[in-house]
């Protein structure tokens, strides 16, 4: 534990002493949301609800790959440049140096997420239902941005430079628009249907819209929040049991 916090505060520092980084890991979310809340709103249709109160929960469920993005090129780079050989050299448990880095980025990503909700609500959107499960939406983002940042720090590690870990980043990426986080899924074409409802970010938005929407949100979905919440835990379960011992296996075999 006293060697996971220190890595773990070293990589806080140093987003908090490079301001590009911390003002663009602030504001890069946020403006992209901008874009897509003005850009969309008049186009797509969500029931009988606003756009803005649709989009605003899969769009900060599905954040998570704008910072893990961040998280595969900053893994990478301290590989590259022999931070992560200094500290194999140290009697420290293997896993602590990702463990740091998972919980780091993590604690990013909520600051980024919890800014972006900030600006939602200053354009427009409403949470329907309680405080309580307003807080629990929340909840679940940064539990499943602690799950993809393992997915992320794996593909660092495999990359070995920050130029290559950007380019695999962006592979995941699309799998934010096949899903239900801009659109309805049944607007999509059949085939598109099918992948968007078995991918594990369609569950995740739909467990965070759920709790936000309140009561019409059965109306929309087909089944209650916690149908979705269930789903999605186990999609995070499923995500850290295969992402967490690969990154630690790629780890020792530096």
């Amino acid at each position: 534990m006293t060697a996971t916090v220190t890595v773990a505060r070293r990589a806080l520092l140093r987003y908090l002493r490079t301001p590009q980084l911390i003002v663009l890991a602030t504001v890069q979310m946020s403006l992209f949301f901008l874009i897509y809340r003005y850009m969309f709103g008049g186009a797509i249709h969500a029931g009988d609800m606003p756009y803005v109160d649709f989009l605003v929960p899969g769009f900060i469920a599905t954040g998570v790959l704008f910072s893990g993005i961040g998280t595969a090129t900053a893994m990478a780079e301290d590989l590259e440049q022999g931070f992560v050989d200094r500290l194999r050299s140290l009697p420290i448990p293997r896993s602590a140096v990702l463990a740091a880095r998972a919980m780091a980025d993590t604690a990013i990503f909520a600051w980024s997420a919890a800014f972006t909700a900030a600006v939602a609500f200053a354009v427009g959107f409403r949470l329907h239902g309680s405080v309580a499960e307003g807080l629990a939406a929340f909840g679940l983002v940064v539990l499943f941005g602690f799950a993809f940042e393992w997915l992320f720090i794996t593909l660092g590690l495999l990359a070995g430079n920050a130029q290559a870990a950007q380019g695999m980043g962006m592979i995941v990426f699309p799998f934010a628009f096949i899903s239900s986080a801009y659109v309805p899924v049944d607007s999509m074409p059949g085939w598109l249907q099918a992948f968007a409802e078995h991918q594990p970010l369609t569950p995740m938005v739909d467990a965070v819209r759920g709790l936000t929407l309140g009561p019409q949100s059965e109306a929309l979905l087909g089944h209650p929040a916690s149908y979705f919440v269930v789903r999605a835990l186990a999609w995070t379960a499923g995500i850290l049991a295969v992402a967490l011992p690969l990154a630690v296996a790629r780890y020792r075999r530096g």
